[in-house]
Formats: C-alpha cells, sequence, structure tokens
C-alpha cells in the first residue's frame, strides 16, 4: 500500500515530511514524497524557508504516479499559493486520489508557513477536490475569515466546519486543540468531522506534554493512512485520532531541545 505526501521539511523532524513518513510507516504505508519547501527549524523556531518552484513540486508528483500505484495523497505546507494551485490542477487532472488537504498557514511557534494570498488559493483553488481538509482552529478561522479569538463554543466549531464545507471539500476534520481559554468538552481535546449529512464529536483526554510538534501533520498522514488501507472516512478519522493521541502519550516524557519537541510515532504498533 502506497500514500504520497506533498509537504515541506522540517530540519528539527519533528513535523512536515519527516512525521508525514514515520506515520506512514507507522500504519504500513509505503511513504513517496513530493518536497514542496526547505525549512530551518528546531523545537522552538522556524529560522528560514526556501520554496521550491511549482513546477518542480509538479515533476516530482509526475515521477511518483507515473510509477508507483498510490492510493492516497496528503499535502502539508505548500509555502505559496502558486504551488497550491499547481497542486488544485493536477487534483482535478486525476492525478491525487483520496486527497487529504491539511492547510498549512502557519507554524505552532507562530513563523508564516505560506506567502499571502494562499487562504484564498486554499478556498478558491485546491479544496473543492479534497476528500478530507483537516484545519486547525487558527487555520479554520483564517480560511473563514474570523479572528479565532471568538471561537468559544461546539457550536463555534460547527459553524466554522460548516463555512469551510461550503468550500467544496467533502469532509472536514476540525481541530479543536487550540481553544483560546480552557475546555469545552468533558475531556478537552475536541475534534469534530463534519460532511454535509452529519457532525460527529471525538473527544480524546488531553495529554499534559510540551511535546506536540508535528501533531497536525501526523493527523493528516494517519487519515490518508486509512484511506491508503482502503477505510471509510470516519474510520480513518477515529484511528488517526487514536494514533495521535497514543505519539503524544509517548512522548510525554522526552527532552528533545528547548521547545516544543516531536510526538513518538513508532509505539503505534504496540
Amino acid at each position: 500500500m502506497c500514500a504520497l505526501t506533498i509537504a515541506g521539511s522540517d530540519s528539527g523532524g519533528g513535523a512536515g515530511i519527516q512525521a508525514d513518513l514515520r506515520t506512514f510507516a507507522a500504519f504500513r504505508v509505503h511513504g513517496a514524497t513530493a518536497l514542496t519547501a526547505i525549512t530551518a527549524q528546531n523545537t522552538s523556531a522556524v529560522t528560514a524557508v526556501c520554496a521550491l518552484e511549482p513546477e518542480m513540486v509538479a515533476a516530482q508528483v509526475e515521477a511518483v504516479i507515473s510509477d508507483i500505484a498510490i492510493a492516497a495523497v496528503k499535502t502539508g505546507m505548500l509555502a505559496r499559493p502558486k504551488t497550491i494551485e499547481r497542486v488544485a490542477q493536477m487534483a482535478r487532472d486525476g492525478w491525487l486520489p483520496q486527497l487529504v488537504v491539511d492547510p498549512v498557514l502557519v507554524s505552532s511557534t507562530g513563523h508564516p508557513l505560506m506567502e499571502e494570498g494562499g487562504a484564498r488559493a486554499y478556498r478558491d483553488a485546491l479544496l473543492p477536490f479534497a476528500l478530507v481538509t483537516t484545519p486547525n482552529l487558527r487555520e479554520a478561522a483564517v480560511l473563514c475569515g474570523h479572528d479565532v479569538e471568538d471561537i468559544h463554543t461546539l457550536g463555534d466549531m460547527n459553524d466554522l466546519a460548516l463555512e469551510i464545507l461550503k468550500f467544496g471539500p467533502t469532509y472536514v476534520v476540525l481541530k479543536g486543540g487550540h481553544f483560546v481559554e480552557g475546555a469545552v468538552t468533558e475531556h478537552g481535546a475536541p475534534d469534530l468531522l463534519v460532511s454535509a449529512s452529519e457532525t460527529v464529536l471525538l473527544d480524546a483526554p488531553r495529554v499534559a506534554t510540551r511535546n506536540d510538534h508535528g501533531t497536525g501533520c501526523s493527523m493528516a498522514a494517519a487519515t490518508a493512512s486509512g484511506l491508503a488501507h482502503q477505510r471509510a472516512v470516519p474510520v480513518a478519522v477515529r484511528e488517526a485520532k487514536l494514533f495521535v493521541r497514543r505519539a503524544l502519550e509517548g512522548a510525554a516524557s522526552w527532552h528533545i531541545g528547548a521547545g516544543h519537541g516531536p510526538i513518538d510515532h513508532l509505539d503505534w504498533q504496540s
């Protein structure tokens, strides 16, 4: 079983292509890659970004799909609006099956990972071709032109997810781990899985740890892994959430770097 990630490189090894490949491996999926950008970063900060040209991104994708039977595709950091539009063109041409779009806009440390115009490019070009999109609260607010500070309840989350659904994806997984103030559910880590027919609350205990770098990348990659194994979207998303929770628990006591360390992708099989 094979999946493709179209994403950026994290030199600290916690997120991006590196996290995607570890996630694919944990699900026994062979991972192919199309690199979009190189970042200089560690657990504390992103210090530099170098984006590849859109046609080089497309060349990598074409090389992979011309030879390898790709069952699912995940996008992460795309860096430039023109790259988003080029990936959307490939999706329109049928190159990107079971597409999971993680609309990466800003790093967890606050560094912009997308040039100006990225939110519009996601809305107008790529999200209409997504089977699943997996924004966190901040990304969702930017996509919809809202202030994340105004999102306080599950009702607010649901309204936001329904707005994103109008951009064209079949499913929206809105991740609630970045609530501004306190927990809004019993366990405190709510995600919503929203489609045209239903809204499903996926809650889990919040894991007390600073080692949470790469959770968004890993959630999307785990979802793509489930889809590559021909699981239905709700099943793939539930399993992805469980994977991330176990990875957070496994890394809770790690001491890697001075900032937010990586999660434990490798304990999944046990």
